[in-house]
């Protein structure tokens, strides 16, 4: 079991491994993250974990969105995520390496990273200016079948492509042809699926890769029925998660 200690960026999305993750940083506790995380080499990895907020906010609320205009508006690390952070965190979150981490003029900071490695969450710090955590790194099994499950998913995938671009009444655009490696398969369909949260935390947080697959090929399959049945949807880019406000 390898346990490692990285800085901890909570979101209210799901990053999966090979996955691109832009952020937009503005608050004190992650800029403080980013410049932590500029003093490392560039030639070696700026790595940082995101896991998923179970209970909590990923902007600490501010003074001027409050009901009571005098309370003072919570800071520090564990703004937003109680007196006991951990709890306010699925277990199961992914490593992600900040290729690029550009500071804008006004303090702010521009990230492009992309998810590498599971891990499990073992136990939050808080007692810097930002929150790290320490983590066992989970290898990735195929599992019984993972071959042949991925072929049924990437088939199940695109008809439920064909169904969304016909629901929304646009052309199908695919894009580069998709991955055969079945992990791969099955984190890039993960992340793809327009599915909410608590079920990508599922998918990412599956045993294996033939389990996640095996759930993949269910929820498109129920997905591709529901859509058949719907007139229109509205228009959202398929492989396009959204940008995180910080």
């Amino acid at each position: 079991m390898t346990i490692v200690r990285l800085p901890l960026f909570p979101l209210n999305s799901v990053l999966f491994p090979g996955l691109v993750l832009p952020l937009n940083i503005f608050e004190e506790r992650y800029r403080a993250m980013m410049r932590e995380l500029l003093k490392t080499p560039e030639d070696e990895p700026r790595r940082f974990a995101v896991v998923t907020i179970r209970d909590g906010h990923e902007v600490a609320p501010s003074a001027q969105g409050l009901p009571d205009q005098t309370a003072v508006p919570e800071r520090g690390p564990t703004a937003g995520f109680g007196d006991d952070p951990v709890k306010a965190f699925h277990s199961v979150g992914c490593v992600a390496d900040a290729a690029t981490i550009r500071e804008r003029a006004d303090g702010t900071y521009e990230v492009l990273a992309t998810g590498t490695t599971r891990v499990r969450l073992v136990s939050v710090e808080a007692s810097g200016p930002f929150l790290t955590a320490e983590l066992e790194e989970l290898e990735e099994s195929a599992g019984d079948g993972a071959g042949a499950l991925a072929e049924g998913v990437l088939r199940a995938f695109h008809q439920y492509q064909k169904r969304l671009a016909g629901a929304r009444e646009r052309s199908l655009s695919t894009g580069a042809d998709l991955p055969d490696e079945p992990s791969v398969v099955s984190y890039l369909v993960a992340a793809a699926m327009m599915l909410d949260t608590p079920s990508k935390q599922r998918l990412l947080q599956a045993p294996d890769t033939s389990s996640r697959l095996r759930e993949e090929l269910r929820l498109l399959r129920t997905e591709t029925a529901i859509i058949r049945g719907l007139p229109s949807l509205p228009a959202s880019e398929l492989t396009r998660g959204p940008t995180s406000l910080n």
